[in-house]
């Protein structure tokens, strides 16, 4: 309805579109229903992201995985579809010492054999916990090796690939779509150390792609096809976390190869469609359109940027240290017959996940939960180990402003097990993700980073509280004071940890307080990230997503790499000297037989077009995909083309003897206009033309005349070879 009014408004207005000018009424609205197509686009993608996607993307998801997850310890006997949460909602024997223990839910133990307690009882919970977590695992595993190969992994770094100008075909297809929405339940609720935010982009862009088709400017287009996908991509941070300006930063800092400035307002738009929808569903069930909402009572301190650096330093050296074990490990993968047995890998992993993460309650519990925790303050309402503190009886401050107090016996248990947590959950994070299951990073990282900051939180709670007469407590933290926030520190720690892994800064801070509604945390979060960034960087300058594109041979430039040296087109163009001549169509001599001897005996994604093998003018350039087509079409429906017709690429073919057969006119798919530039161009132009543009190929000419051809992947092994590295080792898959 917005894009026929946004029409019929400008069609109304005689300053917008004046019919003095020769323009008619149909014209007109075709105009405008086309200029208002990108509209139309949002508009489809955030409602279908949002108020279908309750049902079948993101609500669902989120309601599936609660579901599933507290399916693996029990059921609901009033509602088997119910979560554990959701079960005693709408019980009325809920007391607030036992607030998550109600008749209707019980455990397997208590269903099966009607024991709550003992040995016995335990095993049983054991046992089919990690059967659970298999049959989700296997389940899963099997949909994407069946079904839909490409919906393994998170998809962000594949999505950048396609954003910088190469085709993945089918990557963005509807298989890929439904088996990655489907599967991404199941990995979730498996209780594998991965998340569902990373794929979620991935998804928002199948669904782009798939809105894409639907309108004609473009489905026909890919350089508006690609802008359009870089605002699905910010859109699906947005149903990810209910972040929508960190979404859109997400795109433009991490994702998008070129982000003008149209594509930014169109992503504003959605971004603004996602957080009045998302207000109006309220998937967290916290009536607010955060996931991780935090109510702190305490400012923070200059004296307290001291930790929130080292927590910075922290997250940096975690990031390293993931990134270089898990393509160690993924390098292994590919390159060994551990790839073999996909399978069996990810059904291993998960039973040893499932074994070691039960015993521990702070990870038998989903991530999410667990962040939320961490992030939590400790009120007078909280139940949580975390909060377990020693309190004095002569206390008469309000229940919103309790002081430091000293820890109790469940906070030093909370602490030892969350270092448990934090060790097992950074193993287990480097073999877990780039298995060939659907794979976020997003919720793992913050989970590492946010036990290690709330332990350094309680860390300097506890010190602040007993040596409160030391000087660097002296002006900020008076006995009776409530001066230390540890839920502050997990939330500055999940920031760095983050950012470390994925070296994002300006959209991961605003990420992070609209994830959590702590906007008056920006400093320690700027700190944080910018502290992780630099010491990520000092051990290497390549992110997981980077890192990722280069394991799997994909052609990417990027963006934040320069080029300084001083070597010409010419250096870099094929052919070279003693190779083949370059393989070329011609416009008038050459027949459908040649042609498709040439397609045959080269796997090139095109063709150049020149007047003839003598003068080599160029005249365009034809896709071999659109060649094919063309070629197959005209045989099947043309009467009279055969092998020995001749195709023409010329406006008006000659006239041809009367027995000759019918030729084949092929002008409608040359490109008449392909990118060139001379011999002489520097190839540091050439490299930003490249990036820019996202060119795939680029012809080299000489007063028109065609010299050769310069491709993507000859532009990566140029500056392979300039940053001194063996340009055959680079393979692309």
């Amino acid at each position: 309805m917005l894009c026929f009014t946004q029409a019929l408004l400008h069609l109304a207005s005689g300053s917008a579109h004046p019919l003095a000018k020769g323009g008619s009424s149909l014209g007109l609205l075709k105009q405008d229903w086309r200029g208002s197509q990108g509209w139309c686009w949002m508009v489809c993608v955030e409602q279908t992201g949002r108020k279908t996607g309750t049902g079948t993307l993101a609500g669902v998801i989120d309601l599936a995985v609660d579901w599933m997850t507290d399916l693996k310890e029990g059921v609901c006997l009033s509602a088997f579809w119910y979560s554990h949460e959701q079960c005693c909602w709408t019980s009325n024997e809920t007391t607030f010492d036992d607030r998550d223990k109600c008749p209707q839910w019980q455990k397997w133990s208590e269903l099966l054999v009607n024991q709550s307690e003992g040995a016995s009882a335990y095993i049983l919970n054991y046992f089919l916990y990690i059967l659970w977590a298999l049959c989700f695992a296997f389940l899963a595993v099997s949909l994407v090796r069946v079904f839909a190969p490409y919906a393994c992994g998170s998809g962000i770094p594949e999505i950048k690939t396609i954003l910088s100008g190469f085709i993945i075909r089918g990557y963005l297809g509807k298989w890929t779509l439904l088996i990655k929405t489907v599967t991404l339940v199941l990995v979730v609720s498996s209780g594998l150390s991965l998340g569902k935010e990373g794929p979620l982009v991935h998804v928002a862009c199948c669904c782009g792609n798939f809105f894409s088709s639907l309108f004609s400017k473009y489905s026909k287009n890919e350089g508006k096809r690609r802008e359009v996908l870089s605002a699905a991509a910010a859109a699906g941070v947005s149903v990810a976390f209910g972040a929508p300006i960190g979404g859109v930063l997400f795109s433009l800092e991490e994702v998008s190869y070129y982000f003008p400035l149209k594509t930014l307002w169109r992503s504003f738009f959605a971004a603004l469609v996602a957080a009045f929808t998302l207000r109006s569903i309220n998937p967290f069930g916290n009536s607010r359109l955060v996931l991780f909402y935090v109510e702190y009572h305490t400012p923070w301190y200059m004296a307290e940027l001291f930790p929130f650096i080292l927590l910075g330093v922290f997250g940096g050296l975690w990031g390293t240290l993931f990134i270089r074990c898990n393509i160690a490990w993924c390098r292994r993968r590919k390159t060994t017959r551990l790839g073999k047995y996909p399978v069996l890998e990810v059904i291993v992993i998960t039973a040893i996940t499932a074994i070691i993460a039960y015993p521990n309650p702070y990870t038998r519990r989903s991530t999410s939960e667990l962040i939320s925790e961490l992030f939590n303050d400790c009120g007078a309402l909280e139940s949580s180990q975390l909060c377990d503190y020693i309190n004095d009886p002569n206390m008469t401050r309000p229940v919103d402003d309790i002081p430091d107090r000293p820890a109790g016996p469940g906070v030093y248990t909370a602490m030892w097990q969350l270092a448990l947590a934090l060790v097992f959950k950074i193993v287990i994070t480097i073999f877990t993700f780039g298995m060939k299951i659907p794979s976020g990073l997003f919720i793992p990282s913050m989970a590492v980073g946010a036990m290690a900051g709330r332990m350094v939180g309680i860390g300097v709670e506890q010190l602040a509280y007993h040596h409160h007469d030391w000087i660097i407590f002296r002006n900020w933290c008076r006995p009776g004071a409530d001066c230390v926030t540890p839920g502050l520190y997990a939330m500055v720690g999940a920031a760095a940890c983050l950012g470390g892994v994925t070296r994002m800064t300006v959209s991961l801070v605003v990420i992070m307080f609209e994830l959590t509604g702590g906007l008056e945390y920006i400093v320690p979060l700027m700190a944080a990230a910018v502290t992780s960034k630099w010491v990520a960087d000092a051990f290497g300058k390549e992110g997981i997503y980077e890192a990722h594109i280069h394991l799997n041979g994909y052609p990417f430039l990027d963006v934040k790499d320069e080029f300084t040296h001083r070597t010409l087109a010419t250096d870099v163009m094929r052919p070279r000297r003693g190779e083949a001549p370059l393989s070329v169509l011609t416009q008038d001599s050459m027949t459908v037989e040649d042609v498709e001897t040439l397609i045959k005996e080269t796997d090139y994604n095109g063709f150049p077009v020149v007047v003839s093998k003598d003068s080599e003018r160029l005249i365009g350039f034809a896709q071999r995909r659109e060649l094919i087509l063309a070629i197959k079409n005209a045989r099947q429906r043309q009467d009279g083309v055969v092998s020995n017709s001749i195709v023409y690429f010329t406006e008006d073919p000659p006239e041809l003897p009367p027995n000759s057969p019918h030729p084949l006119k092929l002008r409608r798919i040359l490109n008449l206009s392909p990118f060139t530039v001379t011999d002489h161009t520097p190839m540091e132009t050439v490299v930003d033309i490249f990036r820019k543009l996202g060119l795939r190929q680029c012809l080299v000419t000489r007063s028109g005349r065609l010299l050769g051809i310069i491709t993507k992947k000859d532009v990566l092994r140029h500056m392979a070879q300039m940053a001194n590295q063996d340009p055959e080792s680079i393979m692309f898959n």
